[in-house]
């Protein structure tokens, strides 16, 4: 029978606690600490060192995301109906905003998306949205950069 010393059992609870604390966010990443369920802080990037149990950390990636807008059934000012495809280029500009604010900024975006695609393209005439594209994308761009 094995008999486990209790020095080498809090050694074994200490190195685990050490290795859950520490941290590293890389370049283009964020780090939104939250002390006892509080924002605390943002930090990063490079090494963290967060107090376990009582820290908590949720990485936000700074770097520019391309997401795919599902395809879109528009009806025109004209009623005629449109199937519109669209791509979102976006970044994260404020973390704690992101985290805090929004409860899932990457579903929000993609939904706010959609929304302002059918609102903008519903307000045109089919032949509007044909000659006129690149004053629909500055619309677009407009209103979801506010």
């Amino acid at each position: 029978m094995i008999l486990f010393n209790p020095f080498l059992i809090a050694l074994f609870i200490l190195l685990l606690l050490v290795f859950a604390s520490i941290k590293v966010l890389y370049e283009y990443e964020r780090g939104v600490v939250f002390f006892l369920g509080r924002f605390q802080a943002i930090k990063g990037p490079g090494l963290i060192i967060l107090v376990p149990v009582i820290q908590q950390m949720r990485r936000v990636d700074l770097r520019t995301i391309v997401m795919d807008v599902p395809s879109q059934d528009v009806i025109s000012r004209d009623n005629v109906s449109v199937k519109v495809d669209a791509v979102i280029y976006f970044r994260v500009v404020d973390p704690e905003r992101a985290i805090i604010q929004v409860e899932d900024y990457y579903n929000a975006t993609s939904q706010l998306a959609q929304t302002t695609l059918r609102s903008v393209l519903g307000q045109h005439e089919m032949d509007e949205m044909l000659a006129g594209r690149d004053e629909l994308n500055r619309d677009i761009q407009n209103i979801l950069d506010a």
